[in-house]
């Protein structure tokens, strides 16, 4: 071969290199946002069968594959490629915690964006979520800062005052409901997707009402 010709294996390495190098973490990071691999895939458009493929590096993703896989899992396209993410700010100042309002619940982020984990101070009003039930894949876990809270997992009942917490697992169906007139006040703490339309398994969703 001529030396001043490319390579044609230089290009096949390449890509086989990409797919060595994306497949761990793309099981990594699914695992880490605690979804099953028909979970992951229904959300990314794609079949459980394909997405397996670019687990174990059989195929190569796509830049949209890419980009929708990022955004379900949290996370950025340059993690999914195994480059180091800039380091983040480890804390949060209290005048930095904007309030969000959202059907009579109030939320305050407590942790920072792009975590496997979600960290959030939350009022729960008086009465509200009795009746939704919430069943979804992660963890979560919850400090009673001020109140009563009525935490219903599965079929049983649990009243939580200051200093008591939970940690449970969501695919147990859970609801809450705040016991006192003034609401309760929590510390919560979930693994569901972070990306900017993910939403909270906390408070009312789209056309529910408190």
């Amino acid at each position: 071969m001529n030396p001043s010709e490319p390579d044609p294996r230089a290009g096949a390495d390449s890509e086989a290199g990409i797919e060595a190098v994306v497949a761990p973490h793309l099981r990594a990071l699914r695992r880490r946002a605690s979804l099953t691999l028909e979970a992951a895939a229904r959300a990314a458009g794609l079949s459980p069968a394909h997405l397996s493929r670019l687990e174990t590096g059989q195929r190569q993703p796509s830049l949209p594959m890419l980009l929708a896989l990022a955004r379900i899992y949290g996370t950025t396209v340059s993690e999914l490629l195994g480059e180091t993410a800039a380091d983040r700010d480890a804390v949060v100042r209290a005048a930095d915690m904007e309030p969000t309002a959202a059907g009579g619940w109030t939320y305050w982020q407590a942790g920072a964006p792009g975590r496997g984990m979600q960290a959030l101070r939350v009022h729960v009003p008086y009465g509200s979520q009795g009746d939704i039930v919430r069943v979804h894949p992660g963890e979560e876990w919850l400090h009673v800062l001020k109140g009563r809270l009525l935490l219903r997992l599965g079929d049983t009942a649990h009243r939580l005052g200051p200093g008591d917490s939970a940690h449970f697992d969501s695919l147990n169906p859970h609801r809450i409901a705040a016991r006192d007139p003034d609401g309760v006040e929590l510390l919560f703490v979930h693994t569901l997707l972070q990306s900017p339309t993910a939403t909270l398994c906390l408070g009312p969703t789209t056309g529910e009402t408190p």
